[in-house]
């Protein structure tokens, strides 16, 4: 009786789709693939001592000869404690990630003139050898002017009050020389051509300045002094947005997007951006926030069949500015993905992929950006947190489970995707405020490709694509897929193999997305596939039409040509979203957990957030586990762990002990012509709380949280006088980790929060942005405060 209903349905569905109209989405991808062209890149070393290359051409980069598209993630390590850098690193890694990218903020090292500081969290030669351990490349940007939010850019006070900067200046030049010397003895015995992970440095910043010393000239003298310096690494690189100019062949371009502008002056939702639309012309996005402008063309446009199309900084989060304060979504930032690999993209890139704070100079003045110093934008003058996906202090934020099952596919098929070329589809949207057209592409060579699709922009309700099938065609002729139309809802994404082979099971397509492969033996080959939402996850192979179900549970496609059987593992996107993949006791593994999962020391960690308790599943199970208070269940294909909770949390006692006084009318001004912070004398009139830290904070937590969730203009956190960190209002929780403080146990810290003027001209989203009662003229208000204890446990396989 089951079976003649389910029969029934099916053929009710085939019916209601037979009704249905049909929107038939075609592209033509029978076009050969150009040969690469990589002689005229002037690349430094490039074999390591153990005979390994690292080359380029003009299509993508190649390790040992074979496409690479690896996944860059931006860590700051003078931004960050040197006793967290490991464990950070390690967490980075086992998100995906393969290179590891920092600034070098020369201000940080040499805030006054003389000696240059490479001790405690500016030792940029332990945070490289750490990375390394980590199993992490890693990309130097080199400055001089580096921006990232950093006051001049980067360059001391000493040297813009005395010189003329970021141009063949002698005196300049002389300094600029002395710095990229110590960062090449920092650096020393590290370089690919070493057999160490540094193979490639950035020179400058959004360089778009032209005239006499300037240009590509300046470029050009930045990279003799590197070399001089002993800085010979494969890649030499500079950004490309903004109408940079640089000198073509000796450098190659980087690129980037956001899904939001926090540096624009409009208090309104921007239009749709073009991070969330697919490009088929050029590379180089819009306003990025360069501090300079420029008003012709950059090389970058003229340059672009010479040099393969290389991310730097496609943002995994934003950071917070005072005028513009954006809080995006996972979604946000996850759509931007299969865009831009479906654009072209051959180096996936991330700023910032780990937050941050801001060190404090001499004195205690900021480091940062401000419109104080002449900055175009104000941003905290310590919190760098840039909603990234792992905070400052390592949280894990639901944004990098989102990014994670695309950075596993780029591990296992990215070789193959960095060869093929992208395909314009034959109707595409007019430009990125189209929200009607489909967006969508794909790339192939010869027979094999991916299409991508991407149906979310910010802040905009996409429509839903109804009926659609796609049509491609290949050299060998048309594919049409799926079997029946679909509905392709608002906020779905996604990317799909088209002859893709499974270990020599061919799957002519799939409509679920290919995540990750795992040899687990016996058991045979385990290839991990996403589900798509809303859409049944067809795998059309040669014996016929397979519809699988998301679940737990392995489902045979075939036979490998060693004999054991080829499965999938086809999970849901919420499964997906909380799979780490793990090289464990010399094996892959796939572990699935809500807390962070990682390898040190050749055992798993788990780390969670508060008194839940600390558990994963594993598949293929560990040989013997071992932990304190550890239970272990076999259940089905998934071998769970689990560590019991612990009972309580630490307590924090909160008094409040001083009123706000009316807030002063937020200026305009500046360079942006848009709202200013505050001066200092205005956070006099603050409301304070102070905060009492217990006698004992846990002594097995690996960390303490104080989360603070207030409504108001700014936060600040002090202990005495010292302030801790900042925060601008937007929405986000803030959260600050103790340890590395190293705060006395019973110490009283003070939170003072400047008021919100309900007429101060600054954007909140809609969602957060205060309902100001009638007659309300401002709010300084702490919802919560609390103490979250930070747990850890190593799991021996």
């Amino acid at each position: 009786m089951n079976r003649i209903r389910a029969l029934g349905f099916a053929l009710l569905l085939s019916l209601a789709h037979a009704g249905q109209a049909e929107t038939l989405l075609k592209l033509d991808g029978r076009a050969g693939v150009a040969a690469p062209q990589g002689e005229h890149l002037q690349l430094g070393s490039v074999r390591t001592p153990q005979g390994h290359t690292l080359t380029a051409n003009n299509q993508t980069l190649l390790l040992d000869g074979q496409p690479w598209l690896p996944v860059m993630g931006e860590y700051h390590y003078s931004r960050a404690p040197a006793s967290q850098w490991d464990t950070q690193l390690r967490l980075m890694k086992a998100a995906g990630i393969d290179i590891v990218a920092s600034y070098v903020f020369w201000n940080h090292h040499q805030a006054q003139p003389g000696a240059i500081n490479w001790q405690g969290n500016r030792d940029l030669r332990r945070f490289v050898q750490l990375a390394q351990a980590a199993g992490l490349k890693v990309v130097v940007r080199l400055g001089p002017w580096a921006h990232g939010e950093a006051r001049y850019g980067g360059i001391p006070d000493w040297v813009v009050d005395k010189m003329p900067t970021r141009r063949n200046d002698p005196e300049y030049l002389g300094h600029v020389e002395r710095l990229y010397a110590e960062i090449g003895t920092q650096l020393k015995g590290l370089l690919w051509k070493n057999g160490g992970p540094v193979i490639g440095v950035q020179l400058e910043n959004e360089y778009n300045l032209r005239g006499a010393g300037r240009g590509e000239a300046h470029i050009r003298t930045l990279k003799a002094l590197a070399l001089k310096a002993g800085l010979d690494v494969p890649l030499y690189t500079v950004t490309g947005w903004d109408q940079t100019v640089y000198p073509s062949g000796e450098v190659m371009p980087v690129f980037g997007g956001y899904a939001d502008e926090p540096w624009a002056t409009s208090t309104k939702e921007l239009p749709p951006k073009e991070t969330h639309a697919f490009r088929f012309g050029t590379r180089v996005s819009g306003d990025l926030g360069a501090q300079t402008r420029a008003h012709e063309p950059g090389t970058a446009e003229t340059d672009q069949d010479l040099v393969p199309f290389l991310g730097a900084e496609y943002g995994a989060g934003l950071p917070a500015m005072y005028r513009r304060r954006t809080l995006v979504s996972p979604d946000d930032i996850a759509a931007m993905l299969p865009v831009q690999l479906g654009s072209g993209v051959n180096l996936l890139g991330y700023y910032m992929f780990h937050g941050g704070r801001n060190p404090l100079g001499p004195g205690g003045i900021g480091l940062e950006e401000s419109t104080l110093s002449g900055g175009y934008n104000d941003v905290p003058r310590i919190s760098y947190d840039f909603q990234a996906p792992l905070g400052p202090d390592g949280q894990q934020r639901p944004v990098l489970t989102h990014l994670r099952p695309f950075h596993y596919f780029l591990r296992d098929y990215g070789s193959q995707l960095a060869s093929m070329t992208v395909r314009q589809p034959e109707r595409v949207p007019a430009d990125p405020a189209d929200l009607q057209t489909p967006r969508w592409s794909v790339r192939s060579r010869g027979d094999h490709g991916f299409l991508f699709f991407n149906n979310h922009v910010r802040q905009y309700a996409m429509p839903t694509q109804a009926g659609v099938r796609f049509e491609v065609q290949l050299p060998s002729g048309a594919m049409t897929l799926p079997s029946q139309p679909i509905d392709i809802r608002n906020g779905t994404y996604f990317i799909w193999p088209l002859n893709l082979s499974l270990d020599g099971v061919a799957v002519r397509y799939a409509t679920a997305q290919p995540v990750a492969r795992v040899d687990a033996g016996a058991q045979g080959i385990v290839h991990v596939f996403m589900a798509t939402p809303g859409v049944p996850s067809e795998f059309d192979l040669a014996g016929g039409l397979k519809t699988l179900t998301a679940g737990t549970g392995l489902q045979r496609l075939g036979t490998a040509r060693d004999g054991r059987a080829v499965s999938v593992l086809l999970l849901s996107p919420e499964q997906a979203r909380q799979m780490s993949v793990l090289d464990i006791a010399g094996q892959r593994r796939l572990v699935f957990s809500e807390q962070q999962a990682w390898v040190a020391g050749g055992q798993l960690q788990l780390r969670g957030v508060g008194s839940a308790s600390l558990s994963a599943a594993v598949f293929p199970a560990l040989p013997n586990p071992r932990a304190p208070r550890l239970q272990v269940v076999q259940d089905g294909l998934l071998q769970r762990l689990n560590v019991a909770a612990v009972p309580a949390q630490p307590l924090l006692q909160v008094s409040p002990t001083r009123q706000a006084d009316n807030a002063p009318k937020v200026l305009t001004g500046g360079l942006a012509g848009a709202a200013l912070q505050p001066v200092p004398e205005a956070f006099a009139g603050a409301a304070t709380w102070a905060l009492k830290l217990p006698a004992q904070l846990p002594p097995d937590a690996d960390d303490v949280l104080l989360e603070l969730d207030f409504v108001g203009d700014i936060g600040r956190l002090f202990a005495g006088t010292r302030m801790l960190d900042d925060w601008y209002f937007n929405g986000q929780k803030w959260q600050i980790g103790l340890k590395p403080l190293a705060l006395k146990p019973g110490a009283e810290l003070q939170l003072s929060v400047l008021p919100l003027r309900a007429d101060a001209p600054i954007y909140i989203d809609a969602a957060h942005r205060p309902n100001f009662d009638a007659g309300q003229r401002q709010v300084a208000a702490l919802r919560d405060a609390r103490l979250l204890a930070v747990r850890r446990v190593s799991i021996q396989p």
